[in-house]
């Protein structure tokens, strides 16, 4: 064994094989690129990506007797970072708003957020004269493309899970030369380098949601379907019939609605906490250590926690949330994805229809093509007009069990349509169909019209669902009108059970009902 490789396992962390051939072939790229070429690298969320580039920055240190800069977007990421460099003996300087730089030529590499470091520029307080190297982690965010025209000379590697830009208007192709796929998921998952991903999806109804400036969910729409009742109840049913005494990770769009579901978990009797970007720095620790020690804790956390926040033993992460953004998807569901111990496996509950428009975590993805056409990809994913058109509704398991001596609970509303339409019938009689549908069910578990009554209410979210598609059908969909429908349609579902109930009862039993 040479004295060369001996050094390099007394340095840092041993490399796994696929680890040490993305090095290789990194290496290969800076040797053969012309100067201020840009590579980006991908590899998947707990894939090692900060591993490989602090062993990057040791041996560029090495070979080439040039300074390295690695750009952060967070300030905790910096400080990851900085340590992870430390444990691979690159001696390195934080440049963050306080730091001072009288002693910035004692040192080869230096880690910064990206904001403070555009600031030192402008002002001329950084020497960058002898960069030969910038890595960017967390590359797909845009504000790092701000300090590139610094950096001409410069070799640049960015670093991303998913090489899709954070600004459908910026893409990364014009920014970076090329991209460097590293392996998939799939194969990290095959070689038990992941955990494999469970996936239960409950449908989620997402047409009240708006898209705001930045191609996303808005907060507000999230946090006004997210916060209702029902919502809540079904996030805590998904987490009662899949997860129940696991740890887990609950993300949601939204302080409010995390707030709100601490809450709801608190009610039912779980050990849950809220953690979001107003706590302080010793709440977060505090919160974070009784996460890792204990074993069923819950944390329900606003995006804070889908970088750099490392907990192997999370076994369900839970989507309360829908997003457009892939990086975001692919961010949250990594959070689980570390192997620990026993773990090979995690679970996924997804209540933002996020599986349909993604696809499976870990599906074989087309990096290049996205990369080079992110137009193309962006525009094939489906809308949740089409997704929500394709659902079947199911009454939760706790409702179900109370309709249990129906056989048929299925109406479908877009069939009905088109045979009511068919006849000649005008489209509201779709509407008194479903009426005396949902009133015999409730019949057929019922023992009087006081019982019905309650059923009724019990299908409240049933109710919401088939107006929707009443709504698609008759292409009439304004907020206002819907919310009315909903509510007329209530009322006489009612007045249907008090005016009729013993005649249906009749038709289902074949006698009246007992006095």
């Amino acid at each position: 064994m040479s004295e060369n490789s001996i050094s390099e396992k007394k340095v840092g962390k041993e490399l796994y094989g696929y680890q040490k051939e993305a090095l290789e072939e990194i290496f290969r790229r800076f040797e053969n690129a012309p100067e201020a070429y840009h590579l980006l690298y991908q590899l998947p969320t707990g894939g090692g990506k900060t591993v490989i580039f602090s062993e990057i920055v040791r041996r560029y240190l090495e070979r080439f007797q040039k300074k390295v800069l690695v750009l952060t977007h967070r300030i905790e990421l910096s400080k990851q970072t900085s340590k992870m460099l430390n444990e691979f003996h690159v001696t390195n300087k934080i440049i963050n708003s306080t730091a001072k730089l009288d002693d910035q030529e004692n040192y080869s590499c230096f880690v910064a957020m990206v904001e403070t470091l555009n600031n030192r520029l402008n002002d001329e307080k950084f020497d960058i004269s002898d960069i030969g190297l910038v890595i960017v982690d967390e590359a797909h965010y845009n504000s790092f493309t701000k300090i590139f025209k610094f950096f001409d000379d410069s070799f640049i590697l960015g670093v991303t899970a998913t090489p899709l830009s954070s600004n459908i208007k910026l893409p990364m192709y014009e920014n970076y030369h090329e991209l460097f796929v590293g392996e998939s998921i799939q194969h990290l998952i095959d070689n038990e380098y992941l955990a494999k991903a469970n996936m239960y999806s409950y449908n989620v109804g997402l047409t009240s949601l708006e898209v705001g400036a930045n191609g996303d969910y808005t907060v507000k729409s999230s946090e006004d379907l997210y916060t209702n009742a029902d919502m809540l109840s079904k996030l805590v049913s998904a987490y009662e019939e899949t997860v129940k005494g696991k740890k887990t990770l609950i993300f949601n769009n939204g302080i409010n609605t995390s707030i709100q579901v601490f809450h709801a978990f608190k009610k039912a009797g779980y050990p849950i906490a809220h953690l979001d970007n107003t706590n302080t720095k010793k709440e977060r620790e505090l919160i974070l250590r009784w996460f890792h020690k204990t074993p069923n804790a819950i944390i329900t956390s606003v995006s804070i926690l889908t970088t750099g926040f490392d907990e192997p033993s999370i076994e369900a992460i839970i989507l309360n949330r829908a997003t457009k953004s892939l990086t975001l998807y692919y961010q949250m569901i990594g959070r689980g994805s570390r192997i620990f111990g026993k773990k090979a496996t995690f679970d996924v509950i997804d209540l933002g229809n996020n599986f349909y428009r993604f696809g499976p975590w870990g599906a074989d993805l087309d990096w290049q093509k996205m990369f080079r056409s992110p137009d193309y990809y962006l525009n094939a994913i489906l809308s949740d007009e089409e997704i929500e058109s394709s659902f079947r509704y199911e009454l939760p398991a706790d409702i179900k069990k109370d309709f249990a001596n129906s056989k048929d609970l299925f109406f479908d509303v877009k069939r009905v349509y088109i045979e009511t339409i068919r006849t000649g019938e005008s489209s509201k009689r779709v509407l008194e169909k479903s009426i005396e549908h949902h009133a015999k069910i409730c019949v057929e578990n019922s023992e009087d019209v006081f019982d019905a009554l309650i059923l009724a209410k019990k299908l409240g979210e049933e109710i919401d669902d088939r107006i929707n598609r009443y709504a698609k059908c008759i292409s009439k969909s304004t907020h206002n009108f819907v919310t009315w429908l909903k509510d007329d349609y209530r009322k006489k579902l009612n007045t249907h059970l008090r005016t009729n109930f013993d005649e249906i009862y009749e038709q289902v039993y074949g006698h009246p009902p007992e006095d």
